[in-house]
């Protein structure tokens, strides 16, 4: 039995404890699998009140204006972020391809595999092994239906007696994996990509939604790109090497124990990201972009962009990477949904330094 087993269980009674008994529910299959295919309506929805948002508060007059805007940036983020997660069906016209296609940075999960994949391994521990009439109801809706916390208690706590028992409750809902260090960085390039794409998204998006509106758009472009790199840098690329690079150290140091694991992620976010992320963020948007697009230099660091409240807010999306790199599977999906909020900030070219702050009203 792996070590780990004694944070599942209570040693004195042997029952999945409360807190693990809410993460095995959330990382069954079937679960995450429903979760993920939500993700499309929860975004559209999420634009949709966005949009709503912002033209309840728009004056009568820049109505079109802001929904032009809106529409553009929003429409860029959100399928953006979704082809980078799904990736793209191959396009053939009158049986020619005309586009390959590729796979998405995400892994798809059907629900109709998942649920014949239970299936088999119920009815075939069913019929060698016997159980309760309690468990034996619980593990026939497992085939093809989520199941409640209350059953997923039942069933560990039925299930965990013998060797069979076990062998099935691991196949129908895996213990997360911990990455190795060999999978670390490969691991930090797929988030890392899986969050770029949304901020590009967002910037062509607001291009082509000032370039419907504003005589002066290719002024607003700079900002654009300057504030999705800030939004990439500072709170998505450099918190993940952060996570990273603590990662690798505890690999070497051989801590294998999942929530040592995590705070030391989490501590290298605040190193990396949180601490140092929005300065060199600010660097290379004064020393490199603006010099890029004809722009001078600012004086003073922050002079366009100063960290704020929301900045920290969007860390949650780091918190969610660690997870993911800590094997929970039922955050992944949601990452599309965080990395949103950064790729929006960039299309509308958010500062908010000495200058006066560019808005989608502006």
């Amino acid at each position: 039995m792996r070590t780990e087993i004694h944070f599942i269980y209570t040693r004195k009674d042997k029952k999945l404890n409360s807190l693990l008994a809410i993460g095995k529910y959330l990382d069954q299959p079937r679960l995450v699998g429903k979760f993920s295919n939500s993700v499309p309506a929860l975004l559209t929805g999420s634009g949709a009140m966005v949009l709503m948002h912002n033209l309840y508060k728009t004056p009568d007059k820049d109505e079109k204006k802001v929904f032009i805007k809106d529409f553009s940036i929003l429409a860029g983020t959100i399928a953006s972020a979704l082809i980078a997660v799904r990736g793209m069906k191959p396009l053939k016209i009158k049986g020619k391809t005309i586009f390959k296609g590729f796979e998405g940075l995400s892994e798809r999960m059907d629900l109709k595999e998942i649920a014949e994949n239970n299936t088999e391994l119920i009815n075939k521990f069913l019929k060698h092994n016997q159980a309760s009439e309690a468990t034996k109801n619980i593990l026939n809706k497992a085939k093809n239906k989520v199941l409640k916390l209350k059953e997923i208690r039942t069933l560990f706590d039925d299930l965990n007696k013998n060797k069979a028992g076990k062998d099935l409750l691991q196949e129908l809902i895996p213990d997360p994996e911990n990455v190795t260090s060999k999978e670390i960085f490969s691991e930090i390039k797929r988030l890392s990509l899986m969050g770029l794409v949304p901020v590009l998204g967002g910037i062509a998006g607001g291009i082509i939604g000032d370039r419907f509106t504003e005589k002066n758009w290719k002024d607003k472009i700079p900002n654009k790109i300057k504030e999705g790199a800030y939004q990439y840098l500072a709170n998505i690329f450099l918190c993940n090497i952060g996570a990273g690079g603590a990662l690798a150290i505890l690999e070497k140091a051989k801590i294998k124990s999942k929530a040592p694991r995590a705070l030391g992620m989490i501590g290298g976010i605040l190193a990396v990201g949180v601490l140092g992320g929005s300065a060199i963020a600010n660097e290379i948007g004064n020393k490199i972009i603006n010099p890029l697009l004809g722009k001078k230099n600012k004086e003073s660091l922050y002079d366009e962009r100063t960290p704020e409240a929301i900045d920290l807010g969007l860390h949650l999306d780091d918190v969610a990477s660690v997870a993911v790199l800590s094997g929970l599977k039922w955050i992944e999906p949601a990452l599309p949904l965080l990395y949103s909020v950064s790729a929006y900030r960039a299309g509308i070219g958010y500062r908010n330094g000495h200058k006066k702050t560019t808005s989608i009203n502006a």
